[in-house]
């Protein structure tokens, strides 16, 4: 299994952290986004793990450099990070897409639990986790019917979207499953590289079966702002008591 992290953007709603290094090392909890992702990858049992950078890239690469890490980690560019939507970053790394894969936004802090059960929850084909709850504003939502998923947009009304995406897509495939064929048929597609990465599974849940892995009851965070960075450390700290 092979892991594929997509930190290539800047995060400008975290200004001013964000104003002189990338999103993915901005501290949280004394650490950088990026080794709390990595660290639960490799407590999970994923031992390959592919960073896409861009904004900073530089940065990036002398982070990985200094980190004491037993998996291998590899560092792909994206030159396009700052005028296509994060299914840039995907493509960038669409030649890692050719064996069993975790594809994970690049912002995202989660328990090593949240990995490690839906490693043992995934089936044959594209995977997707979710999580029940009311979608909010900026939340990427998801329309599951019975056990499948149908629909993923930010766009979905609250009436079609019972679920939030956490940000990870799997396959178990030997060959990575049907997704960087859905992945080039978006980027044909008219502005397709303004999507988000979210529509690849989109693309393929309107032709073959998605399966939502539900998560429910583990610690995750998206780091969107400031606010989000306190709301995960003072959970934490709760959860730690």
């Amino acid at each position: 299994m092979r892991a594929v992290l997509l930190c290539a953007g800047r995060g400008s709603r975290l200004d001013p952290l964000t104003s002189d290094r990338p999103k993915c090392l901005v501290t949280v909890a004394g650490k950088s986004i990026l080794e709390h992702q990595i660290g639960a990858l490799a407590a999970a049992g994923i031992a390959q793990i592919v960073i896409v950078g861009g904004y900073r890239i530089g940065q990036v690469e002398a982070h990985l450099q200094a980190m004491d890490s037993e998996c291998s980690l590899t560092l792909v560019d994206n030159p396009d990070w700052a005028t296509t939507s994060s299914i840039g970053s995907v493509w960038a790394a669409r030649a890692y897409l050719d064996q069993p894969f975790c594809l994970l936004n690049g912002d995202t802090l989660f328990d090593t639990a949240v990995i490690a059960e839906s490693l043992k929850m995934m089936q044959p084909g594209i995977n997707l986790v979710v999580e029940y709850a009311p979608p909010e504003h900026d939340d990427m939502r998801v329309a599951v019917a019975g056990e499948r998923v149908v629909g993923v947009s930010k766009q979905l009304s609250g009436e079609v979207a019972s679920a939030r995406s956490l940000g990870i897509v799997l396959s178990p495939n030997e060959d990575g499953g049907s997704y960087r064929a859905a992945l080039e048929a978006v980027m044909d597609a008219p502005n397709g590289e303004q999507s988000f990465h979210h529509a690849i599974v989109d693309h393929i849940a309107r032709s073959e079966w998605v399966h939502p892995i539900i998560m429910e009851g583990h610690n995750w965070q998206e780091i969107d702002r400031p606010d989000d960075i306190v709301a995960w450390e003072q959970r934490s700290m709760r959860r730690a008591a």
